[in-house]
């Protein structure tokens, strides 16, 4: 299979690359070149500024591909350029989303016909994954275009970039801090390995079940807010210091400090106290797809790479708003 992957060198992409390496596909990645990475020898570079339309054409104008995986797309312009020079030349489009576009629910769990929030209370990421899986659609429905959205749930793993998660709280428990719980701590939440969540794209590639289809993509199982902390730390190999912070406290005009307390998908829809899982079925049932890692699994094996990396002695972290929320609650 020649397959294109759209980034190719950060988390998310870099792991589909290897992932399609691996089952022995021909690959190819575009990017501007800006971004070190330690990419499979076998893979071919192309490089271009995405938002360049242009330079953009000039680059895949002579190109043909089984598969575009687009990782890096985040508003309509990005799609639209890329619907522009492939459609007629590839057999599908696989287009990366997210789970933040969807609305505050009391039914769980969330599947992919619940109602989506494109109102104010969203952020400009998830209201432009949506106006792009809506470009899409239409694009699928009046002229057959061959796309497939995976939403992903907070991915986990190695090699990610998003530092406020995870590795803070690796931090944390590294430093023998207070860890600050939100209410009980039962509120329930779902992350995706990365690697389970790239074999799930590479699943997908020219399976024409899936052509038009939006599917949920994330992990086996769930977490409570103490429970992500009890994980964490049986990784690091400590026992957490606990501090619940009282229901009124988290309730008040400025629940949280600027950075949850607990990884948390979409806080400003999402309230502190409302679980965010999402459900499978339709990839289980189109797909057989199943995730190989669990919580645990993937929390010890996101750990051991932290450690390898030397990340516990770089990553600093301030800390000022959690204090100011441990000497409040006494």
């Amino acid at each position: 299979m020649k397959t294109l992957v759209m980034g190719g060198t950060r988390f998310n992409g870099l792991h589909l690359v290897q992932e399609l390496v691996r089952y022995g596909h021909n690959v190819t990645i575009l990017n501007r070149g800006v971004t070190e990475a330690q990419v499979p020898k076998e893979v071919r570079r192309l490089y271009a500024d995405r938002k360049d339309p242009k330079q953009l054409k000039e680059v895949l104008g002579p190109e043909e591909f089984d598969v575009v995986f687009d990782i890096s797309a985040y508003v309509l312009e990005d799609v639209q350029s890329m619907v522009d020079i492939i459609e007629g030349r590839t057999g599908h489009y696989i287009f990366a989303s997210s789970t933040v576009v969807y609305a505050a629910t009391n039914i769980l769990p969330i599947n992919e016909g619940f109602p989506v929030d494109s109102t104010s209370r969203q952020s400009d990421y998830g209201r432009n994954k949506l106006i792009c899986e809506d470009f899409l659609t239409k694009a699928y429905r009046q002229r057959h275009f061959p796309f497939t959205a995976a939403r992903f749930s907070m991915v986990f793993g190695p090699d990610n970039g998003i530092l406020d998660r995870e590795q803070r709280m690796f931090v944390r428990l590294l430093n023998g801090r207070k860890i600050l719980i939100p209410g009980r701590g039962t509120t329930l939440s779902q992350i995706g390995h990365v690697d389970d969540e790239a074999r799930a794209l590479r699943m997908m590639a020219l399976n024409p079940r899936t052509y038009g289809e939006i599917y949920n993509v994330t992990g086996r199982d769930y977490f409570s807010d103490e429970g992500y902390v009890d994980t964490c730390a049986r990784a690091v190999g400590v026992e957490p210091q606990k501090v619940f912070v009282p229901a009124e406290i988290m309730d008040e005009a400025l629940p949280e400090p600027r950075r949850p307390l607990i990884q948390r998908l979409a806080p400003y829809i999402h309230r502190w106290d409302e679980s965010t899982v999402f459900g499978m079925a339709k990839l289980r049932e189109h797909l057989g797809y199943e995730p190989f890692y669990t919580f645990e699994t993937a929390t010890q094996q996101t750990y051991e790479w932290f450690i390898s990396k030397g990340l516990d002695k770089q990553r600093e972290y301030d800390f000022s708003e959690e204090d100011a929320l441990i000497s409040r609650i006494g």
